[in-house]
């Protein structure tokens, strides 16, 4: 089982440069960071996992803070956890994880979510209730653009005639896209459109196991599942690994250099007997 960090890199913590160097040097393989625009000051939609953390109201743009981690590193795997697509323009991004994914040599892993903030996607022109529906298509459109030399696709929310777009991805046939959520619209999302699974951390193993059997009957065993968000329990870390998880971000603090850089060396140790 592989290990990772998920975490929020802002302006009061360590610079990505210096977080991404110590990962590998400590031999993660992982950095996951997460995505907000902004949060609307009077909200309605509560925090899914209780107190909004501060990190939320103060992180980077995660493939700025990405590519500064690519640069200084060769093996970390530069990831999403979760990029909030709907609320992104199509061909913008598509250039952006290309660009990161040439700078980076393919090391990029584009982990999306259907989001949680009703009024921070209101605020993008987004509508809520068809918020799904438009993802779906926004990753079909993705992988066209992508992979075409002259894109095109027709759908219900996304429509546009042939295109050119470059740089393409150095990873073939793209980076690998990881989705989040586990209702039956996201579970359907994940079969028919993803590399990728993003569970949160109190996912139950006998769920973790659920999906990965009824992936198996939908001929996606090639689904990885990536469990989001973890404290650094060895107890829970033990029962993720017999639930076959393929990798396991570690939730960590939003620090100034030196403390993070203690915390990591925390990380580590715990995880050490774990990778035997």
């Amino acid at each position: 089982m592989d290990f990772g960090i998920a975490t929020s890199v802002t302006d009061e913590g360590i610079r990505p440069h210096v977080l991404g160097a110590a990962l590998e040097e400590k031999g993660f393989d992982s950095l996951y960071l997460p995505e907000h625009s902004h949060i609307p000051v009077s909200r309605e939609t509560p925090y899914p996992a209780g107190e909004l953390p501060r990190g939320a109201l103060r992180n980077l743009d995660p493939f700025i803070a990405l590519t500064a981690a690519a640069t200084v590193t060769s093996n970390l795997r530069l990831g999403t956890a979760v990029a909030l697509m709907i609320q992104r323009d199509l061909f913008y991004t598509a250039k952006e994880i290309a660009s990161l994914d040439l700078l980076s040599d393919g090391r990029v892993i584009f982990g999306v979510g259907a989001g949680w903030n009703i009024e921070e996607m209101r605020n993008h022109g987004v509508d809520p209730r068809t918020r799904g529906a438009l993802l779906t298509e926004q990753l079909q459109a993705l992988k066209e653009i992508w992979t075409e030399d002259e894109a095109e696709f027709h759908g219900k929310h996304i429509d546009f005639d042939p295109v050119y777009a470059w740089p393409k991805p150095v990873r073939k046939p793209h980076p690998p896209i990881y989705v989040a959520g586990q209702g039956p619209a996201g579970l359907k999302r994940l079969a028919e459109h993803a590399d990728g699974w993003l569970p949160h951390f109190v996912t139950p193993p006998e769920e973790l196991r659920r999906v990965r059997s009824w992936l198996a009957d939908q001929g996606r065993e090639d689904v990885r599942i990536s469990v989001f968000g973890a404290p650094a329990d060895p107890d829970l870390l033990r029962r993720l690994a017999d639930a076959g998880v393929d990798e396991v971000s570690l939730i960590l603090p939003t620090l100034p250099e030196a403390e993070t850089l203690e915390r990591l060396d925390e990380l580590a140790k715990t995880i050490e007997p774990l990778r035997a």
